[in-house]
């Protein structure tokens, strides 16, 4: 049996022991949590030892909505945009270049990172770039891409489908046709069908797994595995098969807007899962899609844009019969549906749903997940309590972003936009709230500012000095509760609070080690705190 004893300041989240000196792991299980006098002599002689000293070590971080085929893509496969703030399309075009220059053996280009604003372009500025191969330009967020002329025609994308599509989705020029300009549906279409190879595939997943590991993390959520790529699944299961996953994923498989036959995607899905989960990579959930994003107006609102009477967005899965047929055949699967909800209308339509789903199959447990969340009515805030729907908040979202807030007030008006991104009032409603960084459609990924931006609901110290960006104070939540929102909360809205989310006897023996008590140290120091070590099972995977 394989022991190994962790040594340090421990912030259990163990109600019943919050804190501790010492534990003892066995076979990657905790067997002990306690004093370290104890652990020695409970341990074999020739047990391991990780001492970490007067750090402190926390149950492993848990990400509860990320894009892991993607972020391996955009880590090593495509051209990276994202360094550039503000929009800049001569820099880009830089990036572009020199990216299709190191990798001429290409058949298709990609560029990620591109943030819109009021400055237009079409297909012409990409056929500028590259004329003889496809090439795709996607925005950091991932609804929107701009395809270049030779990307149009292999993708099929012309007037026809732009007319079919609609022209909020398929931008066309003054002669009809489409001008590069998609997104929404006709994005989440085009994504997969992109080349790929299953070693490229694994490839990204494996780089995933590195940078999430060297960010803290030790098991996350995928928000729809097969959103980019459908290899993905295929991906993910040989990898554990060939036992090179570490960090546990636990996976929510695509269903598309509107099914025709809702309980027969989730009979897909509940095949899938038989067929592909194991320790690693565990099914738990149907993701799906409401709308969009309030930057590109098609987040679904409760109220017209401010910019365009009489639009409030684009409504994706819309049909309330088949959200509820969609919600009561998961339940029956044991699994839960986990949505794209960003707009307080679609957040309003969801919670209905679940309500009339919760009358037929009496499960008020089912802890369906809405992630986002920019903009919630007070009365939907409660019912997202009483439903026992889980919150998935993004705390690095919330300060008022110079650039991206000033869209905002633009298209929802100063009152709404002062109002976005509420944590602390999912707590008060009885809900079990948790973080998620939606990582890489946004390019922020770190638990300390989470921590951080939670509290102060402001940008951390070095991002945009001298301007004030704190928004909605009112909303500011405690320290403890923050740690609850990245351990036991995440555990708990996969159904796994009894192996993960803290350490107690029986559990996995995942863990996080920082140079920063989180709980009790200056705020400022939480802001600039370093990642000691990731442990999972038991084990250093990752060492600073």
């Amino acid at each position: 049996m394989k022991q190994t004893v962790v040594l340090g300041n421990i912030i259990t989240m163990d109600e019943r022991r919050p804190t501790a000196k010492a534990a003892l792991v066995k076979d990657g299980v905790f067997a002990y949590i306690g004093d370290a006098d104890e652990v020695k002599k409970l341990a074999d002689p020739d047990a391991a030892v990780l001492d970490y000293g007067d750090n402190f070590i926390y149950p492993g971080f848990l990400e509860s909505h990320c894009h892991s085929y993607l972020a391996g893509d955009r880590a090593i496969g495509q051209a990276n945009l994202f360094q550039v703030v503000p929009t800049d399309f001569d820099k880009y075009r830089e990036i572009i270049i020199d990216f299709i220059n190191k990798n001429p053996q290409r058949e298709f280009y990609l560029a990620a990172g591109w943030a819109e604003n009021d400055e237009y372009v079409t297909k012409k500025y990409l056929d500028d770039i590259c004329t003889d191969k496809p090439l795709l330009m996607q925005t950091g967020g991932g609804h929107s891409m701009l395809l270049n002329s030779k990307a149009l025609e292999w993708a099929g994308i012309d007037a026809a489908y732009a007319d079919k599509m609609g022209h909020d989705l398929v931008h066309v020029d003054e002669n009809g046709e489409p001008d590069g300009y998609i997104c929404e549906a006709p994005v989440f279409e085009l994504y997969p069908k992109l080349p790929t190879t299953l070693d490229d595939a694994k490839n990204y997943l494996l780089a995933w797994q590195d940078m999430a590991l060297a960010n803290g993390y030790t098991a996350v959520a995928d928000a729809g595995v097969e959103v980019t790529n459908k290899i993905a699944v295929k991906a993910f299961y040989e990898l554990e098969q060939e036992g090179k996953l570490k960090l546990r994923t636990y996976a929510y498989l695509m269903c598309p807007d509107n099914p025709e036959d809702p309980k027969a995607e989730v009979a897909r899905i509940a095949a899938d899962r038989a067929r592909y989960s194991g320790e690693y990579f565990h099914v738990v959930g149907v993701k799906t899609f409401l709308d969009g994003v309030t930057e590109a107006h098609t987040g679904w609102q409760n109220q017209d844009y401010a910019d365009q009477p009489g639009y409030h967005g684009n409504e994706r899965f819309n049909d309330h019969d088949k959200m509820v047929e969609l919600i009561a055949a998961a339940d029956a699967e044991g699994l839960s549906v986990h949505v794209h909800s960003e707009g307080g209308g679609a957040t309003h339509f969801m919670l209905g749903c679940i309500e009339d789903a919760e009358k037929i199959t009496g499960d008020m447990d089912q802890r369906n997940v809405l992630a986002h969340l920019h903009f919630v009515t007070d009365e939907d805030i409660r019912r997202m309590g009483a439903t026992g729907s889980v919150p998935a908040v993004p705390p690095l979202w919330t300060a008022a972003i110079p650039g991206f807030y000033d869209i905002e007030v633009k298209y929802v008006g100063a009152e709404l936009a002062s109002q976005s991104y509420p944590i602390k009032s999912f707590f008060d409603a009885g809900a079990f709230p948790v973080f998620h960084s939606d990582y890489p459609v946004s390019p922020s990924f770190s638990i300390k500012d989470s921590i951080y931006m939670a509290e102060t609901r402001s940008l951390p110290k070095g991002m945009f000095d001298g301007v004030d960006t704190q928004n909605n104070a009112k909303e500011a939540i405690t320290r403890e509760q923050s740690l609850r929102a990245l351990t036991i909360n995440v555990a708990h809205a996969w159904h796994q609070e009894h192996r993960l989310g803290s350490v107690e006897f029986g559990k996995i023996a995942n863990m996080t080690v920082y140079d920063c008590d989180f709980l009790h140290d200056d705020i400022d120091k939480v802001g600039e705190a370093k990642l000691i070590a990731t442990i999972v099972d038991g084990e250093e995977v990752f060492k600073a």
